[in-house]
């Protein structure tokens, strides 16, 4: 049980940084997180040859809607004009990213798209790097992306542009759900965020079911991917936020690739060479540098 000193104001007012209980509890959530994100986004690759990737999106974004609703419970009524403008944007933002990074998913697999994907939260954490030990950090973590989205004869380069716009828009995504966290308390802002996404691909799943009505076992893959990667994340990562820095949240989430990597071998059978494997552990290993030494 947490006491009121450990607690973050989720009000209003700059961040005020969090105790060494409360990061920890941060950094558990970002581990917890990262895991169902990537489960859940190897269990919606299979309902591909069903619904395609917009389909399962419009499933996920729908059962968000309706976890983070009912969590949430945001009294739209009491929304300022301040308070709206964020949540706009963060609704975008979730349709896009989830959009462009299943696209990607689709084309190119599971771990090269979370890598790519991984460069929004890294530049954040280039961004905000106040120390050379960050900045040297980080570095390594890029030169590691940068080896896996080498040039290749069977290259798709639509694809790495699809991971590419999910990169974007998820930096925006941390920024953003900063912004929502210090302007509407609890998780009001993103259950309307993920309400009105989920309104933006109404249109999808009606014309899904007229013209290719879904299996069962397809929208099932879809619905269990709304809910690892998208109602748990959310709500995940709003707790997070308000309790670590940017910096720290960038850096440490690097380890997605290596979750997608080894979620997409087990799960999807995606196997990947040496040298991917070895850019991939330079990332996991520049982000436990950055935190050990940020501990000590």
């Amino acid at each position: 049980m947490r006491s009121a000193s450990d607690t973050v104001s989720l009000s209003s007012g700059p961040l005020v940084p969090a105790p060494s209980r409360g990061r920890l509890a941060g950094v558990v959530t970002m581990a917890g997180s990262g895991l169902s994100n990537q489960v859940g986004a190897a269990i919606g690759a299979l309902a591909f040859p069903v619904l395609g990737p917009v389909g399962v999106v419009a499933v996920r974004q729908y059962v968000a809607a309706f976890v983070l609703l009912a969590v949430g419970r945001p009294r739209l009524r009491d929304f300022t004009w301040a308070q709206w403008r964020p949540v706009l944007g963060l609704a975008v933002v979730f349709g896009t990213m989830n959009l462009s990074l299943y696209t990607a998913i689709d084309r190119i697999g599971l771990g090269l798209a979370v890598t790519l994907e991984f460069l929004g939260p890294l530049t954040i954490a280039l961004a905000a790097a106040r120390r050379r030990v960050d900045a040297f950090c980080a570095m390594i973590a890029a030169a590691g992306v940068v080896v896996l989205m080498r040039p290749q004869p069977s290259t798709d380069y639509v694809g790495m542009g699809l991971a590419l716009l999910a990169a974007c828009c998820w930096a925006s995504y941390i920024l953003l759900n900063r912004t929502v966290g210090r302007r509407i308390p609890g998780a009001q802002g993103s259950a309307t965020a993920a309400g009105i996404s989920a309104l933006m691909f109404l249109p999808v799943g009606i014309i899904l079911v007229l013209h290719r009505p879904p299996t069962a076992a397809a929208v099932g893959y879809a619905v269990v991917a709304g809910v690892l990667s998208s109602a748990v994340p959310y709500l995940a990562d709003l707790f997070t936020l308000r309790r670590v820095p940017a910096q720290a949240f960038g850096l440490f989430m690097s380890v997605n690739p290596l979750l997608a990597a080894l979620v997409g071998w087990i799960g999807l059978g995606q196997n990947l060479g040496s040298t991917e494997w070895a850019s991939i552990g330079a990332i996991v290993a520049a982000n436990t540098l950055s935190f050990l030494v940020r501990r000590g």
